[in-house]
């Protein structure tokens, strides 16, 4: 399909909090096809509708084992804790550490609006984390722990044998 724009940080449709997905049509189908061909040309493992100035729930994520598309994701259960690096495609550059529940539950529905659960542990609930932020206008930025320098990002910071 199409190679969306991804939004930086400033622009203020980072920080406004979604709407509900309501229609499961042909627009949406297209909507997340772009969102994953723009994750996946931008090196992205996740992709939230505002990263591309559409202020709907909805999230495509890829840890490398498929991608997976969620229409108005919750996080209905959360346990444990990890902590470690994240980035984001809408802040370029930048990276920080971050602590994340280890395992997550979420409900979400599908392109065609079918309810679904699934658990997400380690990286996989990182991300899911991560891009649910993005519906509710928040960016690791706003949870880190802290900021990694340009020298950490390049090398290794202790954060790193968590994982």
């Amino acid at each position: 399909m199409a190679i969306r724009n991804i939004v930086k940080l400033g622009e203020e449709c980072l920080r406004k909090v979604c709407k509900p997905q309501e229609k499961f049509d042909l627009r949406l189908w297209i909507l997340l096809k772009d969102m994953a061909d723009t994750m996946y040309k931008a090196e992205g493992v996740g992709l939230a509708a505002p990263q591309v100035g559409i202020l709907r729930r909805v999230v495509v994520i890829d840890v490398g084992e498929g991608l997976i598309e969620l229409i108005n994701p919750v996080i209905v259960e959360r346990s444990g804790s990890q902590c470690g690096r994240e980035g984001c495609l809408s802040l370029p550059g930048r990276q920080g550490i971050v602590t994340r529940p280890n395992w997550v539950k979420v409900q979400a529905q599908d392109r065609k609006g079918n309810a679904f659960e699934f658990e997400a542990e380690g990286f996989f609930a990182r991300a899911v984390c991560h891009e649910l932020d993005h519906l509710d206008g928040r960016v690791y930025i706003d949870v880190m722990d802290r900021e990694l320098t340009p020298e950490e990002i390049e090398g290794h910071v202790p954060e790193d044998d968590e994982e």
